[in-house]
């Protein structure tokens, strides 16, 4: 994305800086948290710059901490901020900066996971899915223990125009560890080819657009963030519910390595595996030896829709699990071994 060129009218005053504030609260970074911050406030400018022109715009900010994105997106000229914050030592620090940007931040000590956004912003602010996104941006630092559940769910939300999409095509701006940034944006055949790439690609345009250092962060994490952007498509390239695409994703990804008839096959009962997986590969016209990584978004798609027509013919098909069939039939072979040790006595 990029860089408005756009002057902001607004700035905040001098405030104690993010290591002071940390100082200030004794605030540290909890470990089991995955909490990492980022205390340089050229590298939030630029975090927020690649986020597009924000002035006027509705943000909302999810896991703020000591509130180092925090200032830089106020410092855009934002009509209002929305942080989400879990951990309730970092409130006072950002209350202070609600008190230096008056009517501009709201805090909500809460959940990112749970918290409904669908009411927070005006209605005014929605737009047509088809329209161009509306001005409202989400905006985060993740701590590494939520991205990947969030942006999942946040998918699923995209899939469904609910949750932050009831406004439109809500762009977001969101660091992950490096590694899950690479998966995020790779492309068919890559090493780092995997569901999050199909899940996020077939829904969003999914854009790397810049790497931290770790040194950069306190503490500092094993590993390099990657900041990654995503708008939303205005139409999805596999035009199916979000539950039957990551069922059919993730049973495909789940055997990488191997051919991907191998985990596409664990879709169906064992009684019908074989046949029913050779007509899933011949009706979508996808090579069966294949490796995951080299289906492409267009694979998955046919793939998806041959699928959606088969559990239309046998809706036990979606409900059916392969694990649950191996515990089964492995308690079977317990009972029988049980029952023949029985009749030795």
């Amino acid at each position: 994305m990029a860089a408005s060129g756009t002057l902001s009218t607004f700035r905040l005053p001098p405030l104690p800086t993010i290591r002071e504030i940390i100082k200030l609260f004794r605030l540290q970074a909890v470990k089991q948290l995955s909490q990492n911050f980022l205390l340089d406030l050229r590298l939030t400018d630029k975090i927020v710059r690649k986020a597009g022109d924000l002035t006027n715009a509705y943000v909302y900010e999810v896991g703020p901490g000591p509130g180092g994105i925090t200032r830089s997106i106020l410092n855009a000229n934002v009509t209002e901020l929305l942080v989400v914050e879990k951990d309730s030592r970092f409130i006072p620090g950002l209350q202070m900066l609600s008190d230096a940007a008056p009517g501009k931040l709201r805090i909500v000590h809460g959940d990112v996971l749970t918290y409904k956004i669908e009411r927070a912003f005006p209605e005014s602010l929605k737009r047509q899915w088809e329209d161009d996104p509306p001005n409202v941006h989400i905006i985060g630092n993740l701590p590494f223990s939520v991205s990947t559940p969030l942006i999942i769910k946040w998918l699923e939300n995209v899939s469904c125009k609910d949750g932050p999409f009831v406004y439109g095509r809500t762009q977001m701006t969101l660091t992950f560890q490096k590694e899950v940034a690479e998966r995020l944006t790779a492309s068919t055949g890559s090493k780092q080819r995997s569901r999050l790439s199909v899940m996020a690609q077939y829904l969003c345009n999914v854009q790397h657009i810049l790497t931290i250092p770790g040194r950069a962060f306190v503490p500092k994490p094993e590993v390099d963030v990657g900041v990654v952007h995503f708008t939303p498509l205005t139409r999805p390239r596999i035009e199916q519910p979000f539950k039957l695409v990551e069922r059919v994703v993730q049973n495909a990804f789940q055997f990488r390595r191997k051919y991907c008839y191998r985990g596409l096959g664990m879709l169906f009962p064992e009684v019908q595996r074989v046949e029913s997986t050779e007509k899933l590969l011949e009706l979508a016209d996808v090579d069966p030896t294949l490796r995951p990584s080299q289906l492409s978004v267009s694979h998955f798609k046919s793939l998806c829709d041959v699928y959606r027509k088969m559990c239309d013919e046998d809706p036990h098909l979606f409900t059916y699990n392969f694990r649950e069939e191996l515990k089964q039939n492995k308690s079977k072979n317990q009972e029988r071994e049980n029952d023949k040790e029985r009749s030795r006595r």
